[in-house]
């Protein structure tokens, strides 16, 4: 039995949110278990339950603060592994609703490591801290309860590897971080609780990715280009250098656009796009990986935030929490943020099962949420809700991107929003609106440099 002075917390799930979780959990937990249903690999390799761990990555500037506060020396470290730090305006070519922002040096940075690099990294880290205890093999069965069900005590687990029998592993704290395929609603109501409410958008998206090896000169000096869907072009890509001196290469498909995942198919469909600076890359480049393809229909967010009732000693994180459109990179990041807020609220002395840390955790991924959702519906053929708020704001959001076209000013305060360092609201303030507005009554000033 369990030395019962000790504590326990058992985290469901060994992806980068839980990862994230566990680290900061050992500040102040003794024991600190983590459940994973695969067998981790001891290197970079791809495994079965992240099937997204092939496709583009990018740790944008709030996650990659974060990150480095958790793990000292994490920048440092994946540089010193041949990851790439990328200005997002000065060493990239993004376009957005039809305009390429004006480059220039905007010293908001990318640490463009490919998932495996960045997981196994964060792999090493966390399973080296000696509070951590890996359980792999091993699948979330649902919780143990107090006898009225209020307070989750426990999870019960089967190993694969011992011949599936089940167990139960007492806890003060579990932390649900499964990811999208989440049964923590399901178990909830079987212990009595209602269903949480839940937000969703349809998006059909498809992606597709192979990684390059590119000529030195097939960008003239640039890093990465994105080239996003907008309303009535539903197709884009991404590019961006990764270590190993390669590039990895995404091209997306919204609302039935389905990227091809054979070699030729895939630079047909790199010529498709409205902006040409992809296929011209891939054009005396050399194919390394893939291409692989994968679907993701629909945006989803659970809101336990609003349940008049949750049982004590649980909280949900990462995709179990919200999994939104992965073609804004918002995902790891987003993972970060909420192991901050876990800190924070360790911090404050605060415990952490309870309904209220939960909230906290909700809040944490509002900002990322609506920011996806609100482009999301831009999109006519996305069906949901859109209220004035909603309609004005992609409206605002479209001509910003116009404006940014003639003002990197105006393109670096829109890139501080999606990198999390500075609050949607931001946008509105009168040095950004102003210029905004006018650029719009007065119209484009150039158009040079947007073509590519």
């Amino acid at each position: 039995m369990r030395d019962s002075r000790r504590t326990r917390a058992v985290v469901c799930g060994g992806s980068v949110a839980g990862l994230l979780a566990a680290r900061v959990l050992t500040e102040r937990y003794d024991d600190v278990l983590i459940v994973e249903r695969d067998v981790l690999p001891a290197g970079p390799s791809h495994r079965r339950g992240v099937p997204q761990d092939r496709h583009i990555h990018g740790i944008v500037g709030r996650g990659q603060a974060i990150l480095d506060e958790l793990f000292p020396g994490f920048v440092a470290d994946l540089t010193a592994r041949g990851v790439p730090v990328i200005d997002q305006l000065g060493q990239a070519r993004v376009h957005l609703n039809g305009h390429r922002l004006r480059r220039a040096r905007s010293g908001i940075e990318v640490l463009s490591a490919s998932r495996l690099c960045l997981e196994d990294y964060l792999r090493q880290r966390v399973l080296a801290l000696p509070r951590i205890t890996l359980l792999e093999e091993t699948s979330a069965l649902g919780f143990t309860t107090t006898p009225d069900h209020r307070a989750v005590i426990g999870a019960r687990i089967t190993r694969s590897g011992l011949g599936g029998k089940d167990e139960v592993l007492q806890a003060d704290l579990v932390i649900d971080a499964t990811g999208r395929g989440t049964r923590t609603p399901y178990w909830l109501a079987d212990l009595g609780y209602p269903s949480p409410e839940s937000d969703t958008l349809t998006v059909n998206v498809a992606y597709s990715t192979a990684v390059w090896r590119l000529p030195d000169d097939a960008l003239a000096g640039d890093r990465a280009v994105i080239a996003g869907p907008r309303p009535g072009v539903h197709r884009g890509g991404a590019l961006a250098a990764i270590e190993g001196d390669r590039y990895i290469v995404t091209l997306i498909g919204m609302l039935g656009e389905s990227p091809p995942d054979s070699p030729d198919g895939f630079v047909e469909y790199a010529h498709s796009l409205e902006v040409p600076s992809i296929a011209e890359a891939l054009a005396d480049a050399v194919l390394l990986e893939g291409p692989v393809r994968t679907r993701f229909p629909t945006s989803l967010r659970h809101r336990y935030d609003r349940m008049r009732r949750f049982p004590t000693g649980l909280l949900v994180v990462g995709d179990a929490l919200a999994s939104f459109n992965p073609i804004y990179g918002q995902g790891i990041s987003v993972a970060a943020l909420q192991a901050h807020t876990l800190q924070d609220q360790l911090r404050r002395g605060r415990a952490l099962g309870t309904q209220s840390v939960m909230r906290a955790l909700t809040r944490a991924t509002n900002n990322a949420w609506d920011a996806a959702a609100g482009a999301d519906l831009a999109f006519p053929e996305v069906a949901g809700q859109r209220d004035l708020k909603q309609r004005l704001g992609s409206s605002y959001v479209a001509r910003l991107h116009a404006a940014a076209a003639d003002d990197s000013t105006l393109g670096t305060a829109f890139l501080r929003v999606a990198a999390m360092l500075d609050p949607p609201q931001s946008l509105f303030r009168p040095a950004v609106s102003v210029p905004v507005l006018a650029h719009a009554l007065r119209g484009p000033r150039s158009r040079d440099h947007r073509s590519r």
